[in-house]
């Protein structure tokens, strides 16, 4: 059963909240403008390009964006600016204030990492003959794809603060302490589970369009 069924929330509903949220971004970046904050701006910025990712699958690559799809990338991006600039007024961040924070927007990334990586090997392994994936092969690969984004992550966010410190530059992105490194991979994995137990039945229509592609492109070669 996929979310919206379970919930009632209709196709249009999740477009009008996913447009919401997209309007939102741009609210935060000009807040942030008027804040003189270099990091909430990137932030908001980087987001607002995220959330053109399934405009641009659907209309350049064919790759159908069902609503819940387009929603759970947009919560994601808009989730992770809001966090960055907290509540108007104030000086703290909902990542310093509020301690689930940073894990929900962790789960949600990395559930966004998984899926991106289930739906390219499945479609993979739907194009070759000779490839073969069992179920319990996907579940072990989705855990280890996402863990390995998610080290890769802290190190670049571990790169970006050593850099600001030495430079002076606008801290981007910030690591808070060892602890705090391991609960996001924690959760990381949290997300990546969640994907690999239920959320498959959205990305079915995109592991089929990037199946077709292969096939078109291994035809005209």
């Amino acid at each position: 059963m996929r979310v919206r069924d379970y919930f009632g929330i209709s196709q249009e509903r999740q477009n009008q909240i996913s447009y919401a949220m997209e309007i939102g971004l741009i609210v935060l970046f000009f807040l942030g403008m008027e804040r003189g904050s270099v990091g909430v701006m990137v932030n908001c910025a980087v987001g607002l390009l995220v959330t053109q990712i399934p405009t641009l699958l659907q209309r350049d690559y064919g790759v159908p964006m069902d609503p819940a799809l387009t929603l759970w990338i947009t919560s994601a991006a808009f989730l992770h600016a809001l966090g960055v600039v907290g509540i108007p007024g104030s000086g703290a961040t909902f990542y310093r204030t509020v301690p689930w924070w940073d894990h929900m927007t962790h789960a949600l990334s990395s559930s966004l990492v998984a899926g991106a990586g289930y739906a390219t090997v499945r479609a993979i392994e739907e194009h070759s003959e000779g490839i073969h994936l069992p179920g319990r092969f996907m579940f072990v690969f989705i855990l280890m794809f996402v863990m390995a984004f998610g080290v890769f992550w802290e190190v670049v966010e571990f790169a970006i603060a050593e850099f600001a410190a030495a430079t002076g530059a606008p801290r981007v992105l910030t690591q808070y302490s060892l602890e705090d490194t391991m609960k996001d991979l924690l959760y990381n994995l949290g997300g990546a589970v969640i994907v690999a137990t239920w959320g498959t039945a959205h990305l079915t229509d995109v592991v089929g369009a990037i199946g077709t592609r292969l096939e078109s492109r291994s035809e005209t070669e």
